[in-house]
């Protein structure tokens, strides 16, 4: 039925048949390529946003590198190095289980028990059809207020965990939001949804390395004045009862929003 066995003539059987057999094995050799290809690709892309982001948090300055237990009280100081990856701390386990003694919720910014949160200030929910939905926290709204442009990715794009979620323009100024875990996008939102993005992890995730409880309430104190720090210079953060003021960025455009936003987003 080949050529290259003893005995073969071509008929117009065998030309149908090698023509159906060569188009079959190109099909199969074409997927196998193109799964490989992706495969590379999606590799490379989780390797770049790692590297990004170990980069970006080598950066940071140590007052906006505390622990997590730190923040929740159960250690008097403690500094992360890990890169707020909780999932690879071998004292994870032992810090957990102390006894927290977090700050009051200040600033008037209310934070809810059934969210979990990212430091580049996203929220992450856990829903029913086994998606997680991410939006941005109250402490980032307050400062954004309403932005002028979102660019949020496409259907089916992948995102990274500490990756680039979505990006947004205000008053000139372009903000890019970290991906709080990694996935599929299957839906997009925006700032008139109750979400930005809603993913489907690959597998089930480990979501240990966000904030919850009483880490939330400590973590939003030390935001609080690390902004009032950086807007000292005759800014007004807090309104009278020391809550947040709303719309920072359009109530004080003189600013220096391109450090507040570095440090709120933890984009450097």
């Amino acid at each position: 039925m080949f050529p290259w066995t003893d005995g073969f003539h071509w008929t117009p059987t065998h030309i149908i048949f090698l023509s159906l057999f060569g188009a079959a094995l190109l099909a199969i050799l074409s997927t196998a390529v193109w799964g490989l290809w992706n495969t590379l690709n999606a590799f490379r892309k989780h390797l770049a946003a790692a590297t990004c982001w170990r980069q970006n948090f080598g950066e940071l300055p140590a007052t906006e590198r505390r622990c997590r237990h730190e923040l929740a009280g159960r250690v008097p100081s403690r500094l992360c190095d890990h890169a707020f990856d909780c999932r690879t701390c071998p004292n994870y386990e032992k810090l957990a289980a102390l006894p927290a003694n977090a700050p009051a919720s200040l600033a008037g910014v209310s934070y809810s028990d059934d969210l979990l949160y990212h430091r580049g200030h996203t929220w992450v929910r856990s829903d029913w059809d086994g998606t997680f939905a991410v939006g941005l926290d109250p402490f980032a709204q307050h400062l954004v207020g309403s932005p002028d442009a979102v660019q949020l990715p496409e259907i089916c794009e992948e995102v990274e965990s500490e990756g680039v979620a979505w990006t947004m323009v205000k008053n000139g100024h372009k903000i890019r939001v970290r991906a709080p875990l990694a996935g599929t996008v299957i839906s997009t939102g925006g700032p008139d949804r109750d979400f930005y993005l809603k993913i489907l992890p690959h597998g089930q995730p480990n979501l240990r390395h966000l904030l919850k409880g009483p880490e939330v309430a400590g973590w939003l104190a030390a935001e609080v004045v690390r902004l009032q720090m950086q807007m000292s210079n005759g800014k007004t953060t807090l309104a009278d009862g020391g809550t947040l003021m709303p719309d920072l960025m359009d109530n004080e455009p003189g600013a220096d929003w391109d450090a507040v936003l570095e440090s709120t987003f933890i984009d450097r």
